[in-house]
């Protein structure tokens, strides 16, 4: 009994695989006449393998680099007083108000200015009685020399008669030269005097510029991101700045992509931005960083997303940058075989598998677009394996069109 059952499971064993290979040899069926080959067809189509397939057909791509990162302002103004040393008495705006060009932020001290002021007013006073008085001593000067210059000439012929002696005439000579000498050191005194009042009226403008100053004030319209202002703190440019404002309020994704995609990105490309805790926001790339970090291989990319008031800096942000766009035949990303030869598809005719090299073009989500290799209409393996070969027998199981195999 035991060596007939083993007969029958040889002899079983045996049918099947003469029938499988009559199916591969046989012919297909031509006509509703040939009911033999129908039939030896038919008996063949038991043992062929059930795949499923798709339909290559026109579909929109679009071509995708994602970056991560964190937004930023577009531009941030740093807001610091120029006046140091003196303490803050008011703070008049906070963190997330909407400012204004000129709007005052933040009030210092102005009493120990004020009293700078009033010295420098009495040492300008002074600088001008000063120079009116030297010129007043020029003036006499003047006239003094006019005088001995007069006496001078007059003792000459009197000196060249006789009628003087010459120790007269070398005084009268003496106090020329002197009153010249006055004159000078008058005229020399007038020159200090209009640069001691120049100096206090260059110290006067410099009082009255800082005395101006004591009013810290937005440098352009924005929000304020951070205020480390404090009443009763002490103004120091070397310190945090006092106001930090986000110009026009206008934010940015500061992210980064790795270098091999980098190329792909050029500015003025549209990009979706999801903001962690916003939601979805348009946005086009701004600038495409030179340089790629050495350490992390990671380039830069600026997305501008523009004002909203949702939009918080420094909120981590994803992004899908548009880098490329057609419409091409789509196929699920999974009939694409890759060997040493290039990219090659399984296509299905005649319930028989064909392998036919293809080219490539973009991807998205689980297509490929086929730019040659094969036509629309055509049906392929959607889930092409090495298993099968050229002229391998199958039972197709139609997915109609790429897209619908790829929502599978």
């Amino acid at each position: 009994m035991r060596k007939l059952l083993i007969g029958v499971v040889v002899s079983l064993a045996f049918a099947m695989i003469s029938l499988t290979m009559v199916g591969r040899s046989l012919p297909r069926p031509t006509g509703p006449t040939d009911s033999e080959a129908a039939k030896q067809r038919a008996a063949a189509d038991l043992f062929a393998a059930v795949v499923t397939v798709a339909r290559v057909a026109p579909a929109p791509f679009t071509q995708t680099v994602l970056a991560t990162g964190s937004l930023v302002a577009r531009e941030e103004i740093l807001v610091g007083p120029e006046v140091e040393g003196l303490r803050i008495i008011e703070v008049l705006a906070d963190e997330g108000q909407r400012v204004k060009k000129g709007e005052v932020l933040a009030r210092l001290v102005a009493d120990t200015l004020d009293a700078q002021v009033a010295q420098n007013d009495a040492a300008l006073a002074r600088t001008a009685a000063a120079v009116a008085q030297a010129k007043a001593s020029i003036v006499q000067a003047e006239a003094h020399l006019v005088e001995s210059r007069n006496a001078y000439e007059r003792a000459k012929p009197l000196r060249q008669a006789g009628h003087m002696t010459e120790a007269v005439f070398d005084q009268r000579e003496e106090a020329a030269r002197t009153a010249e000498a006055q004159l000078a050191a008058a005229q020399d005194g007038l020159k200090v005097a209009e640069a001691e009042r120049a100096q206090v009226e260059a110290q006067r403008r410099e009082l009255l510029w800082r005395r101006g100053r004591v009013e810290v004030t937005a440098a352009a319209d924005g929000i304020i991101s951070r205020r480390m202002a404090r009443v009763g703190g002490y103004a120091a440019g070397a310190a945090e700045p006092m106001f930090r404002i986000v110009a026009k309020g206008e934010v940015e994704l500061d992210a980064e992509v790795v270098e091999t995609r980098l190329a792909a990105i050029a500015v003025g490309q549209r990009a979706r931005v999801e903001v962690s805790g916003f939601g979805e926001v348009e946005g086009t790339v701004r600038l495409v960083s030179p340089e790629v970090d050495k350490s992390t291989r990671l380039g830069r990319v600026r997305i501008f997303l523009g004002d909203s008031p949702g939009l918080h800096v420094g909120a981590f942000a994803r992004a899908s940058i548009a880098t490329a766009a057609s419409n091409g035949l789509a196929v699920p990303a999974a009939a694409v075989l890759y060997g040493t030869d290039g990219p090659t598809a399984q296509v299905v005719r005649g319930h028989r598998v064909e392998t036919h090299r293809i080219k490539t073009g973009l991807a998205a989500d689980a297509l490929v677009e086929v730019r040659e290799g094969l036509a629309e209409g055509d049906l392929v393996v959607a889930r092409a394996g090495t298993f099968l070969r050229d002229g391998d027998m199958v039972q197709p199981a139609f997915v109609e069109g790429a897209k619908a195999e790829a929502q599978r």
